[in-house]
């Protein structure tokens, strides 16, 4: 591939990951409108761990060989590993300018910044709603099941998860789930479950203490974010394909539940927006509603710009 091809991978991963910063914003969605869904989930199909570590030794074998060296490209380029990194890196640069962005406005607006996360979410629903059938029991159960899930999980408790590395790695093994599929947020299951505060926090946190030289501080939230980066490379190659499969054996139930999943989260933002609020007025609720209805129409034209989302 040209230099120019890799960039535009790159700028795809960017867009993607600045979709994935998002509570309501699926980045599996922006890999459709881009074209590479598919290249993005036969790569992450096709990739073999094992084989990955297989190949480190003639990689790094000394003294120097070129035949086993040629062999090891070849394997990678054939599992699309170099399409991955590079897909990844645009990803992740885009994840920490994001985040960046929308811890500041989660300090500063928290009410307009949840406002704009409930409209995305709530048009997510609608979008996907066409999709879901309540024709079976099975598919019913699913329903209530998804729904009664995320109203729990995105209540009071939610929010008091233990911040530790297990929890960490097991919200980041959850997330990257949501992540891949199109009209899913992994975000989303981060504010559900009262971790996106702290996860954007620590991408933010470490921003801050790098460029202020702090190494303490910059060491204790890498940590935190390489625990949530090694639980989303687990589940990438362990849940994601769970989910695959049942996509393939279940679709309509899977795609009712993770629909009613959404639909019961809509309860984390609208906690979060007005908790701390001390009364509600027309005004507070007034600019609530007008920024829910920004966030609607970015989905919606979001949708438009994807067609309609495959399964």
């Amino acid at each position: 591939m040209s230099v120019r091809a890799w960039l535009g991978v790159y700028l795809r991963g960017a867009a993607m990951g600045a979709a994935d910063a998002v509570p309501g914003v699926s980045g599996g969605t922006i890999a459709l409108i881009t074209g590479i869904y598919t290249r993005l989930i036969d790569a992450i199909a096709g990739l073999d761990p094992r084989a990955c570590f297989a190949l480190l030794g003639p990689a790094v074998r000394t003294p120097i060989d070129a035949d086993a060296r040629a062999t090891v490209r070849d394997e990678l380029v054939g599992m699309d590993v170099p399409f991955l990194c590079v897909l990844g890196i645009g990803v992740v640069s885009a994840v920490v300018t994001v985040a960046n962005v929308v811890q500041y406005f989660l300090t500063t607006d928290p009410v307009a910044t949840y406002a704009f996360f409930f409209g995305l979410v709530l048009a997510s629903v609608l979008v996907l709603a066409g999709d879901v059938s309540l024709g079976t029991p099975r598919h019913v159960a699913a329903a209530v099941g998804g729904f009664a899930l995320a109203f729990v999980a995105s209540g009071s408790a939610g929010a008091h998860l233990p911040a530790n590395p297990v929890t960490t790695f097991l919200v980041g093994a959850l997330a990257i789930c949501a992540m891949v599929l199109p009209g899913i947020s992994g975000s989303l299951i981060l504010l559900t479950l009262g971790q996106y505060d702290r996860m954007t926090g620590a991408v933010h946190g470490a921003t801050a203490a790098a460029f202020a030289g702090d190494v303490g501080a910059f060491g204790e939230h890498v940590t935190t974010l390489v625990v949530f980066a090694v639980g989303a490379f687990v589940g990438l190659l362990s849940s994601a394909r769970v989910v695959a499969w049942a996509f393939e054996h279940y679709r309509t139930a899977t795609l009712t539940f993770l629909v009613a999943l959404m639909a019961g989260a809509l309860r984390a933002p609208l906690r979060l927006a007005f908790g701390d609020v001390p009364a509600l007025d027309v005004a507070v609720v007034g600019r609530f509603v007008l920024l829910a209805l920004v966030g609607a129409v970015v989905l919606v034209a979001l949708e438009r710009a994807s067609g309609t989302v495959g399964y």
